[in-house]
């Protein structure tokens, strides 16, 4: 745990939240649902090897897409995935070097994609999962991340049923993650970096609960970064909400004022990424580097499935 005032630091276990918490607090969860938006196919005609990543539905049966390799998948180029089960055309060569990959298929999309896709792994995280559902969080919903939000994969049913318990509401947001959110920043000037967009959904439901916690004095509390720029996203100066729906680009670095969020549970981040200047935004970027050090020496696991801290 980190005092966002002090800097202050406690060492405890993730099960041991609910005495983070206080009756009348509020926690604010991304539902959105892991694609399995890794297709791994051939190139037609010809057969060499070809590797395709959904991020964003374009609609038309089109989809953005990261391909691998960039210099075999020009314009027209055919794929075939699954023995043909699934075909696909690239359509178009974006800036930054993605695509658009328009599929033919009989049947529905996401059942193809559930028999012949693969999740979107980080990198680093080398061997294939055996169980799929370690990369969904345990209330995930809404089918469109091309990645998850990992600070959500700390929970169980049981520990959200003791949150529950002891007077703590939870609402659910959606944010479908992009894999520009884990894109690092370059640009000598902070303001130069380019945000990504991503779709984001706020319910009338999810809304009213905010709403009412921040008028009996409780606080909101985020799970992980995409919950955090969500409710950022739409809300009012005055820190209400309403039902919204549609696409964000916020850009949350120190000196951001935040409207709603009080406290944020997240994971260890990558350095010059977005995400750890939101967290600096919120705790100050010395209290941040601090922790950071203290997580180090204690040998904490760092990105996707690695640990997480509560700052408040």
């Amino acid at each position: 745990m980190l005092d966002k005032e002090s800097g202050a630091t406690r060492h405890l276990h993730f099960y041991d939240l609910p005495t983070l918490l206080r009756p009348g607090d509020c926690l604010v969860l991304n539902d959105s649902r892991v694609l399995p938006a890794r297709l791994i196919g051939r190139r037609e005609p010809g057969g060499g090897a070809a590797e395709v990543l959904l991020l964003i539905d374009r609609g038309d049966k089109t989809w953005e897409c990261l391909v691998r390799p960039g210099k075999k998948l020009r314009r027209g180029a055919r794929l075939s995935f699954g023995d043909g089960a699934l075909t696909a055309q690239v359509t178009e060569e974006l800036p930054g070097g993605n695509r658009l990959v328009r599929f033919d298929y009989e049947g529905i999309f996401l059942e193809k994609l559930e028999r012949l896709g693969k999740m979107p792994l980080p990198p680093y995280i080398k061997a294939e999962l055996q169980d799929p559902e370690r990369y969904q969080t345990v209330y995930s919903k809404e089918v469109g991340s091309a990645a998850a939000p990992t600070a959500g994969l700390h929970f169980t049913p049981e520990l959200l049923e003791r949150v529950r318990a002891m007077g703590v509401e939870t609402c659910f947001v959606t944010l479908h993650v992009g894999l520009g959110t884990f894109r690092p920043v370059k640009e000598e000037e902070i303001t130069d970096h380019e945000m990504h967009s991503e779709y984001c959904m706020i319910s009338a439901a999810t809304a009213e609960t905010i709403n009412r916690t921040r008028r009996a004095g409780g606080r909101v509390i985020c799970v992980g970064t995409t919950s955090c720029r969500t409710i950022e996203s739409w809300a009012a100066e005055d820190g209400t909400l309403k039902e919204s729906a549609g696409w964000t680009n916020i850009f949350i670095y120190p000196g951001y004022r935040f409207k709603v969020l009080d406290c944020l549970i997240t994971n260890f981040h990558l350095p010059e990424s977005t995400l750890i200047m939101l967290v600096s935004a919120l705790a100050g970027r010395e209290h941040v580097l601090a922790a950071y050090k203290e997580a180090v020496e204690r040998k904490y696991r760092f990105f996707s499935f690695g640990d997480a801290m509560f700052i408040c």
